[in-house]
């Protein structure tokens, strides 16, 4: 006779934390847009329930903190505008995100999986003492989620019983989010306490700069392997490329052996794509390799070898000598 008052006292817990429960997204950009992950964080953070808010910090990140409150789902968007977030460091930026989990104690704080989080989200946990949870495939619950290990050839599912979830999304596992139709509200975020001294300082950067597709976004990549023999060689993919509108990557061997920079490796250790059509050419399929592009919606591969593992999870394959194969698709297209 007491199990209903046991049971109601039940619920109401379940009630108030779901009421209680707030994702933090942290937003990735370049003071001008949205870089494309934190669209897919979104999603994943929409995944867990309860609220969720956005943080956006820049050294002029108005137009992007607007664009940001366009996406549906979003109920809040923190700004945090300062010259000393000038190259994003993680130095600069940790004392404003531990700010805001201070005051509205988020529940989970969600990045897409990147160089940006990788450096910032791990120093946040630490101070938050937590664990992190790196490069999620999968959202079972609030507590529970889903990651690749071992290159991707097992995956696991973790509990973390953690106050704070800090987690990072990997971004072909979540459709990105809809920018529109969304009417959150611009706050201003709280200010960051503590000493920011200038253990570091941000000198410059060089960026490389391509007429073609950025990976991370293009909807068809061609990428050559040792199978190329010469960097020369790659000037073949170029053009393959441009007729397609392609971005063009690499294997870590090409990249390994000085064939290409590494700003186009495509693997477990360089970056993780999923674009509509993916060109492996001259690659034989190690696993490093595949945990970068498996997820790719076609694979099409072509390498003289028939044994050749890519094969094994392409959806069309072509057996034969690179060198002829390939001048001859560009020319028909």
């Amino acid at each position: 006779m007491f199990s209903t008052p046991t049971k109601l006292s039940g619920l109401v817990n379940t009630l108030r934390f779901a009421r209680n429960q707030s994702t933090l997204v942290l937003v990735e950009h370049n003071n001008e847009k949205i870089n494309p992950v934190t669209l897919n964080a979104i999603t994943a953070a929409r995944a867990l329930g309860g609220e969720v808010n956005c943080l956006v910090a820049g050294t002029s990140c108005g137009d992007v903190a607007k664009e940001v409150s366009s996406v549906e789902g979003i109920s809040k968007v923190l700004v945090a505008e300062d010259a000393a977030f000038e190259g994003f460091m993680p130095e600069k930026l940790t004392p404003i995100l531990m700010a805001s989990q201070n005051q509205f104690k988020f529940t989970h704080i969600i990045a897409g999986a990147s160089a940006f989080s990788r450096g910032l989200l791990p120093r946040v946990a630490a101070q938050l003492d937590v664990s992190p949870i790196s490069d999620i495939i999968g959202i079972k619950d609030k507590d529970t989620f889903v990651r690749t290990i071992y290159a991707g050839n097992a995956i696991m599912t973790l509990k973390s019983m953690d106050p704070v979830k800090i987690v990072t999304v990997r971004t072909t596992a979540f459709e990105p989010a809809t920018v529109g139709g969304g009417s959150a509200a611009l706050e201003a975020a709280p200010a960051a306490a503590g000493d920011t001294a200038d253990v570091s300082q941000w000198v410059g950067q060089e960026l490389s700069k391509s007429e073609r597709p950025d990976l991370g976004s293009a909807k068809v990549v061609v990428s050559g392997g040792r199978g190329m023999k010469t960097g020369d060689n790659f000037s073949m993919l170029y053009d393959l490329a441009d007729k397609l509108g392609a971005g063009v990557g690499a294997s870590r061997a090409a990249v390994d052996a000085g064939m290409v920079p590494n700003d186009m490796q495509i693997g477990q250790t360089g970056k993780i794509i999923a674009p509509e059509l993916y060109i492996a050419v001259g690659i034989s399929g190690a696993i490093q390799h595949l945990a970068g592009m498996k997820d790719s919606k076609v694979i099409v591969a072509v390498n003289k070898d028939p044994e050749a593992p890519i094969f094994q999870v392409s959806d069309f394959g072509l057996v034969a000598d690179l060198f002829k194969a390939v001048p001859e698709i560009t020319e028909k297209i």
